[in-house]
């Protein structure tokens, strides 16, 4: 599926944020207007996918249809909107069922929009996105915790820029899988809060490090907790250490999910409430937090921000690129050659090839500007390298898939291009082999690293074949450059393309 929406000059009047949580689905509606967001509609709904993932990490037919139907109830407020309006992500859950692309393809066809699934360090950036537009709180840095149905966030950062990123895999649900069968036991509860505490053990000392003067929670556990605090007259809405204590003897008093009818926490909580109250009472007594306060605003919101940035061309995913270029010191200018050459090819060819919409253009632009980053590591299999790092590397803005894409473009920039992983991809992979051909042509001609003197190089293409018609003469003139698209044809006819020479 193609990248999230391309950054354009006006946003649209309506945009969307749908967010497929482990636990729960939501999805917010807002309307724009001179950069500023107007919420039209929230929506949400406890799905619980992460219930329905096996032994085999495969998300059984009973989750498929729960999140299917809540899409079906949400597309009906969103189908009338254009591509680049509406952006879905997916979370832990998602990220660990082995067979996501079967639901992805599913929803994909109810709503008509691509679905991402993000890392869980890009859904820590979209968290405190979404927090930095929502809470105002006091200035200075701030610790934002949000407690998920399969995975918990942890970020530090001041104002809208967050510094530290972090997600570990526990959360309500998949810890309610773990250690409850619906009873509350001191043993049970000990267990959780002990899981739980050896998960932070690896992050506490970088969240330490940068410190935090105020700690904000982001999710519907932390909510829960705050307001059953406040009901029981322990605090104003702040979660504090006193409280949980309260909350955690009650609850154990209780001994039983069916009986936990306290005020805050609605019904279809109640079974993963205790859980996720021991994640949060280790999160306290690990960090040494005295209170925490809870924003509304998390990732749907963050979502919806960020989605507005990528259309007043303040995209996160060109930042993530110039720093990646930069951290591995990539040639700019040939980096800047190469990508204007590859998208002057792409529109000479789009119409043939049927290249026709902007993911695909922009995807080959990403790959120009980076397809040298494993230089840095070794020359020698520089190509495999660079494609190592971007699909390992978090690159805040870009989803799973676009780095998958974008990886790949990498790999079979030179040398053999890897048909078998390219047919990974499904219907896009004859998209992407052909950008990839695009993009080693612009690296060939530019093969000697300065700007050539060369009147217009034209491109004719046809289903399996493309022509490069050069200026009489200039190929002999230029023997390095011939030498090489010779080579290249044998290398494209490996994957069934036919490349002339003219």
């Amino acid at each position: 599926m193609p990248p999230s929406a391309p950054a354009s000059t006006e946003s649209p009047p309506m945009i969307a944020a749908l967010d497929l949580g482990s636990n729960s689905f939501h999805m917010v509606l807002a309307r724009t207007s001179n950069g500023e967001v107007r919420i039209l509609e929230r929506l949400g709904e406890k799905v619980q996918l992460a219930a329905g993932i096996d032994e085999r990490r495969e998300l059984d037919e009973a989750a498929m249809q729960r999140g299917l139907d809540c899409l079906r109830r949400f597309a009906q407020l969103i189908n009338h909107l254009p591509q680049g309006a509406v952006r879905v992500v997916g979370t832990n859950a998602l990220r660990e069922a082995r067979n996501r692309a079967q639901f992805i393809r599913r929803a994909e066809e109810i709503l008509d929009h691509q679905v991402e699934v993000i890392s869980g360090r890009e859904e820590a950036r979209l968290i405190y996105t979404g927090v930095a537009h929502t809470f105002h709180g006091a200035p200075g840095q701030r610790l934002v915790v949000d407690i998920g149905g399969g995975s918990t966030e942890f970020i530090i950062g001041q104002g809208f820029d967050s510094q530290l990123r972090e997600s570990l895999q526990m959360g309500c649900v998949s810890f309610t899988r773990r250690f409850s069968d619906g009873k509350i036991t001191s043993a049970r509860y000990v267990q959780a809060y002990t899981a739980a505490r050896l998960e932070l053990m690896s992050i506490e000392p970088g969240l330490r490090r940068l410190g935090w003067q105020e700690a904000i929670g982001a999710s519907g556990t932390i909510r829960a907790v705050g307001l059953a605090i406040k009901g029981a007259g322990l605090g104003n809405g702040e979660i504090n250490a006193e409280g949980i204590a309260w909350l955690k003897r009650k609850l154990l008093k209780l001994g039983d999910v069916e009986k936990l009818d306290i005020e805050g926490i609605k019904p279809d909580r109640r079974s993963i409430f205790p859980a996720g109250l021991a994640i949060l009472e280790a999160i306290f007594d690990a960090l040494e937090i005295s209170s925490m306060a809870h924003s509304e605003g998390a990732l749907r919101e963050g979502v919806l921000y960020d989605l507005l940035g990528r259309h007043h061309h303040e995209d996160i995913r060109d930042r993530t690129l110039s720093f990646l270029m930069e951290r591995y010191h990539v040639d700019v200018d040939q980096a800047a050659r190469v990508e204007a050459k590859a998208l002057e090819a792409f529109d000479q060819v789009a119409d043939d090839w049927k290249l026709n919409e902007n993911w695909q253009r922009e995807l080959l632009g990403w790959a120009a500007r980076i397809h040298e980053v494993g230089l840095d590591i070794a020359h020698y299999h520089y190509h495999k390298h660079g494609a190592y790092l971007i699909e390992h590397s978090d690159l805040p803005g870009f989803s799973r898939q676009d780095q998958q894409m974008l990886a790949l473009l990498v790999r079979g920039h030179r040398r053999n291009i890897p048909q078998d992983k390219f047919s990974e991809t499904g219907a896009d992979a004859d998209t992407l082999v052909r950008l990839c051909i695009l993009l080693r042509f612009a690296i060939l001609f530019h093969h000697i690293r300065c700007t050539q003197a060369v009147s217009e190089v034209r491109l004719q293409a046809s289903e399996r074949r493309l022509e490069l018609l050069f200026p009489r003469g200039w190929l002999n003139a230029n023997p390095l450059t011939r030498a090489d698209f010779e080579a290249e044809a044998a290398w494209l006819a490996r994957v069934g393309y036919e490349l002339r020479i003219k």
